[in-house]
């Protein structure tokens, strides 16, 4: 065991950035970053488009409340399955290789189903694997492509960057669904996706003019899939600011998913509208989204967070039961817009808080995370709610969500939403000594590290206090266990004790640590003796 050296004062934060004109349109001064949104935005609406048609077509081929909805399912249920491994690779491996493929799958598949629905070929099952396959590809490609859009503007402009990129995807939900009901009525099904097909290009070139940035290059051994994954699924649990996050996001898209995925059911059956009156219906949504995004930075910073995402809950909630019950189009287009600014309201606010409370390492899977508890609660609840229809009653169906929307505002006080501040997510430099004679193989493991402590006397209860808050950070970066001893042969000397899976863990681990947990390791060395030093000592596993 070896003395470890006086660690250095923590680092202070880099001094924030002025606060001073930051706008959506100082964002988009970014050359990058607004080619960038101009492509996602195309392909945005040419999403938008194909699932609108698809939609459409299933009622008209099958007349299944069940199987339209199913069609949500095929579009985001891949973000479930798909997320999360799409965010290790966008966080280990080459981002543009990853975007690029993924475009030019997406871009056959939705030609294939352009042709097979021109030539009358498409059945229900045809639409739905066409539609999963093309939900696959926007899968693989959307944590890369949300970090890389993100990495082109300032750490204080994040805020302003993910509101204009969710102005866009919800102006892509009012505009496509329009565009799409005007073009299905005008030229038929068929012509919908080939320009579906036209945004997926219009994306690949702006990625292919504004390639990510490498990532920077690190001496540690790359971290695989499933350890990667496994990673991120830590970092979350741990991350008290991250885990309430995702956990509101899960509960909100599940009970809303049902007005998204029954719109075409209360358009033809409730409403007696066509396929025009469907796009318009969600053009309505979107259109409210659009609308509340140009002011929500007022309204977080006149309301608050917690406030915000309360009333965006109880008057989706209230829109949802208009929608159940009244059969004036008029009123649902109203109440539909309340509906859309809610969502955008809500659902952009936990994505801010997500992406603004992780350190880089982990950002893509971060993103990833936020993306499959959204989308994938999403796919799930549409289907869950319309087989309910099916069974119930359309408003039946839309009653009970909206009172388990309305239950959402519970989850206040056991997971409150705050922004992580700047020490939570920046990475300091450790170290390279670890006092160890031969470095052990990447792959040997599990590795324990065990830091010891000689305390001050009467300063026991307060070193508790303040060791006991490492549990969390290191935890979270990767120990599989943590514990504090107290040494039975000296009263003053305590151990902590965490174990990781490998010795590559343990490295990674160490490369994790941020300014904040700089701060509490300072204030833990304050209760040592005089003269004390901490003392670490590494053991890998041999049997």
């Amino acid at each position: 065991m070896a003395d470890a050296p006086d660690a250095p004062p923590p680092a202070s934060a880099p001094p924030a950035a002025p606060a001073t004109d930051l706008t959506i349109r100082a964002t988009l001064r970014h050359r990058a970053f607004l080619a960038l949104l101009v492509g996602g935005s195309v392909y945005f609406v040419g999403n938008a488009m194909q699932a609108m048609a698809t939609a459409w077509l299933m009622v008209e081929l099958t007349g299944s409340s069940f199987l339209a909805a199913l069609v949500q399912t095929a579009v985001f249920l891949p973000m479930f399955l798909l997320a999360l491994p799409a965010g290790v690779l966008a966080d280990t491996t080459d981002r543009r290789r990853l975007i690029v493929v993924s475009l030019i799958v997406q871009a056959a598949t939705v030609a294939l189903l352009a042709a097979l629905v021109l030539a009358g070929w498409a059945g229900a099952a045809t639409l739905l694997f066409l539609t999963f396959v093309a939900g696959c590809c926007t899968a693989l490609l959307s944590p890369p492509w949300n970090s890389t859009i993100v990495d082109v503007v300032p750490r204080h402009e994040l805020p302003q960057a993910i509101t204009a990129v969710g102005i866009s995807y919800n102006a892509a939900r009012a505009l496509g669904p329009a565009a799409a009901g005007w073009v299905f009525v005008a030229a038929g099904s068929g012509w919908v996706f080939v320009l579906a097909v036209a945004g997926v290009l219009a994306l690949l070139e702006a990625v292919r003019r504004y390639p990510p940035r490498p990532h920077p290059p690190s001496r540690l051994p790359a971290e695989r899939l499933w350890g990667g994954m496994l990673s991120a699924l830590r970092f979350a649990r741990h991350s008290e600011t991250v885990l309430a996050q995702l956990v509101r996001t899960v509960a909100y898209s599940a009970a809303g998913s049902a007005l998204w995925a029954l719109l075409p059911v209360i358009a033809q059956r409730q409403l007696g509208l066509g396929a025009a009156g469907f796009g318009f219906l969600i053009g309505c949504m979107g259109a409210g989204a659009v609308l509340t995004g140009l002011v929500i930075a007022r309204l977080r910073g006149w309301l608050g967070m917690e406030r915000l995402v309360m009333a965006g809950c109880v008057l989706y909630a209230m829109a949802m039961l208009v929608t159940a019950y009244t059969r004036w189009a008029w009123l649902v287009y109203s109440v539909l817009l309340v509906a859309g600014g809610c969502w955008m309201a809500v659902m952009s606010t936990l994505n801010t808080a997500t992406q603004t409370s992780v350190p880089p390492w982990v950002r893509a899977r971060a993103t990833a995370m936020h993306t499959l508890c959204a989308l994938g609660s999403f796919a799930i609840g549409s289907a869950v709610w319309g087989a309910l229809s099916d069974i119930v009653g359309l408003p039946a169906a839309l009653t009970l969500a909206a009172l388990g929307m309305a239950a959402g505002v519970l989850l206040v006080r056991p997971f409150p939403l705050r922004m992580g501040a700047l020490g939570e997510v920046t990475q300091v430099k450790t170290s390279e000594n670890l006092f160890i004679v031969h470095e052990p193989d990447p792959e040997a493991g599990p590795v324990a590290v065990e830091i010891a402590y000689r305390i001050q006397p009467g300063a026991v209860d307060a070193f508790m206090e303040d060791v006991s808050l490492l549990r969390a950070p290191r935890r979270r970066d990767g120990a599989t266990f943590w514990r504090v001893y107290r040494d039975l042969s000296d009263p003053a000397r305590f151990v902590e004790r965490f174990i990781v899976t490998s010795w590559a863990d343990y490295l990674h681990q160490r490369a994790r640590a941020t300014l904040a947990d700089q701060e509490i390791e300072a204030r833990v060395r304050q209760h040592l003796l005089p003269g004390e030093n901490t003392q670490i000592a590494h053991y890998v596993a041999e049997r």
